[in-house]
């Protein structure tokens, strides 16, 4: 069985399919550089997954930080990718229960990174909290 993290994970993934801009250049935890062609693409990846035991029922309340990143490429990056961005943000909120995986995902920040590559790289990390429960002994249920 997949753990509840893994299935909210792959549901985010599977929702920013169709992404303005993006299609279906959409990677999970990805590491290695993207190239030219790959750009515009998006990024998911876990940040940390807190958790609280709660004391009248034999469970777990979790919140999993997720970042969720636009990578474009163009001479005003964060400019180009606004569309991408706003899509993205409209997916992921247009189901504030993650297909009934969570019961609540919130917005907690944005960052933008310039690099400086054969054409002007920006990063445009969009974080999310994620709050859902998990019986005390079992991460699948």
């Amino acid at each position: 069985m997949t753990t509840k993290r893994e299935s909210i994970l792959a549901a985010i993934k599977t929702k920013l399919v169709g992404t303005v801009g993006v299609g279906t250049r959409i990677y999970r935890s990805r590491v290695e550089p993207l190239s030219r062609a790959e750009s515009p693409a998006i990024v998911v990846e876990p940040i940390s997954d807190d958790a609280d035991q709660n004391t009248s029922l034999p469970t777990l309340d979790w919140t999993l930080r997720i970042r969720v990143s636009v990578i474009e490429r163009s001479n005003i990056p964060d400019q180009t990718a606004d569309e991408t961005i706003e899509s993205m943000h409209s997916k992921i909120m247009s189901d504030l229960t993650i297909g009934g995986y969570a019961h609540d995902i919130q917005p907690v920040r944005t960052d933008f990174e310039f690099v400086e590559a054969d054409q002007p790289l920006g990063i445009i990390s969009s974080e999310y909290e994620i709050r859902y429960r998990t019986k005390i002994a079992d991460l699948t249920q």
